[in-house]
């Protein structure tokens, strides 16, 4: 049971006590002459001064708010704000999340470029390139099969770039093709596909697909 509900049935329980002496004081006015002088203060105005109190006559002239209207609203107010509050916090964390999603594909793009660059004569080719390899000096599409990075690296120097930290290359792969589809579009060896995947800050992953074909 939550704080909110014990309160709640708290009131209910209080509400229901001043309703019990409320009725008592209904069915004999007369108990209210016995009663301790804070009590009379609390139930002034209960016998209207020049006649008699009759069965089902209102008990109390209500002036504004009772303390138990007061503590509902505020116990009202503080849940209602609480959920407010909940969704601000969840729709605050996750408003950025389209910008992470936008980024991460920039880069998988922006790679998938570059490789498409390349040539794809395997006479080219200077070796695969490992995990945070340099790429300065690679010499054609299949050396970047296998290729992955912590962090997104600059293609001249292999540093970091600035802000993309924690984003990652999770894997490049470079398959050859001869066929699409059961269609035969080129020769073996001519035509590759290439597929970069990239992990944002998130864990969340995102492909970038692409071809190349001739020499």
């Amino acid at each position: 049971m939550t704080k909110a509900e014990e309160n709640y049935l708290l009131l209910q329980e209080i509400e229901a006590n001043r309703k019990f002496i409320l009725m008592a004081y209904q069915q004999n006015p007369k108990l209210l002459e016995s009663a301790e002088a804070r009590i009379k203060l609390l139930f002034n105005d209960v016998i209207p001064s020049g006649k008699e109190m009759k069965t089902g006559e209102a008990v109390i002239r209500q002036r504004g708010i009772s303390l138990i209207e007061l503590i509902m609203f505020i116990v009202i107010i503080s849940v209602s704000l609480a959920g407010i509050l909940l969704v601000m916090n969840q729709v605050t964390a996750h408003s950025a999340d389209p910008l992470i999603r936008k980024q991460a594909l920039a880069v998988a793009e922006s790679l998938l470029e570059e490789i498409q660059l390349q040539d794809l004569d395997p006479a080219a080719c200077t070796g695969a390139l490992g995990a945070d390899a340099p790429r300065a000096g690679v010499g054609c599409v299949n050396d970047y099969n296998g290729y992955s990075s912590t962090g997104i690296h600059d293609f001249s120097d292999n540093t970091v770039l600035p802000g993309l930290g924690g984003y990652n290359i999770a894997g490049v792969v470079v398959t050859p093709l001869g066929t699409l589809g059961g269609t035969a579009i080129a020769t073996p060896g001519s035509a590759v596909q290439i597929t970069v995947t990239v992990t944002d800050p998130t864990l969340v992953t995102v492909d970038a697909t692409g071809y190349r074909a001739g020499r």
